[in-house]
């Protein structure tokens, strides 16, 4: 028998930026919710791996770093009572008598709905897959940048065509003493924006190259490329190398839930929910047509699957509900009274 003070409203999968918006709107919603995040921390790959990169489309602000972001989110969270399990990884996914029963690698959760917004799920990053690479990893051969200052006056080599690596060349110009960056494509994938500020900026693009060799013994002092569809080779030489090849993605054992899952993406309704009654995905790891992957898109998204998930609950609950306003003026209105009786 699951005992009811065991069991949350709400379990979210996934402790990133759209998970933790996803938890402060479940408060909002007067829902118990519960984070379980498989990393060390909550924020997800923009903590992880990105929180000196700057994010220009949330809306209202013009610009932010990644980890201020998670730091707001967090503080958003705060508002209201989330209990958050870090280094959890969902395993097995079973229900008795309408509840959910989450099985992790160090405990078992009960919960009435789950949503889950893992992101691309378990992330590690793409390679180069050169001879040897591997003997270099956390040395001068990186595949993120947690902090900018540890490149200042370095000659650094990006990898890369995508917006991260066309956003880290541009932020690295105003730290490194030069920066390069390689992509095997003559066009870019960035953002047309950021292309266009890569073409006005001091960062040397070579296109269309690939690498092929890496040259060093405990570093590496430089790594050859080959132009493609020529036979020109050059060897570059650097302080630095970082790769930005993207994320090899897995969805681990979600893809044992039965859920219907379309290219690494599951699919999901009008309504934020999958295939499975009670469980719904919001973020990158959900897909619907016309769907746009963005981190916007998933804040977007959150408020649809908590109301859904608030109806799948109980019934006679409204979709919609009262302006934020009115709902944090009655929370502090709690608290102060909390701490008046304290």
């Amino acid at each position: 028998m699951i005992n009811e003070e065991e069991i949350y409203d709400m379990t979210i999968v996934g402790g990133g930026p759209v998970g933790m918006f996803t938890a402060f709107y479940a408060g909002m919603r007067q829902a118990s919710v519960k984070i379980i995040e498989s990393l060390p921390e909550l924020g997800g790959q923009l903590g992880a791996l990105y929180p000196d990169k700057y994010v220009y489309d949330v809306a209202g602000l013009p610009k932010i770093k990644g980890s201020d972001l998670v730091d707001g989110l967090e503080e958003q969270m705060q508002h209201f009572d989330t209990d958050v399990c870090l280094n959890e990884e969902v395993v097995e996914v079973t229900k008795e008598d309408d509840i959910f029963v989450i099985r992790t690698n160090q405990q078992t959760h009960y919960s009435r709905t789950i949503i889950i917004t893992a992101g691309n799920g378990a992330f590690k990053p793409r390679p180069m897959k050169l001879e040897n690479e591997h003997l270099f990893e956390d040395k001068n051969l990186h595949y993120s940048i947690k902090n900018l200052n540890a490149f200042k006056d370095r000659d650094v080599v990006v990898f890369g065509g995508g917006d991260s690596a066309v956003d880290w060349a541009l932020m690295l110009e105003e730290t490194a003493s030069s920066v390069t960056i390689v992509h095997r494509r003559e066009q870019f994938r960035a953002h047309d924006y950021s292309v266009k500020k890569l073409q006005e900026s001091t960062v040397n693009v070579l296109t269309p190259f690939k690498p092929t060799e890496i040259v060093g013994e405990s570093n590496v002092e430089s790594i050859k490329l080959q132009q493609l569809k020529a036979d020109l080779e050059i060897e570059l030489e650097a302080d630095d190398f970082i790769v930005n090849y993207g994320f090899i993605s897995n969805l681990g054992p979600i893809n044992d839930w039965g859920l219907d899952i379309e290219k690494n993406c599951i699919c999901v309704n009008q309504k934020a929910e999958t295939n499975i009654p009670g469980i719904y995905a919001v973020g990158d790891i959900s897909t619907y047509e016309g769907k746009v992957q963005l981190m916007a898109t998933g804040f977007g998204d959150a408020p649809i699957a908590v109301s859904n998930a608030k109806v799948f609950i109980d019934p006679k609950q409204s979709l919609t509900t009262a302006h934020s306003t009115t709902i944090m003026e009655r929370e502090n209105k709690k608290k102060k009274k909390k701490t008046v009786i304290g």
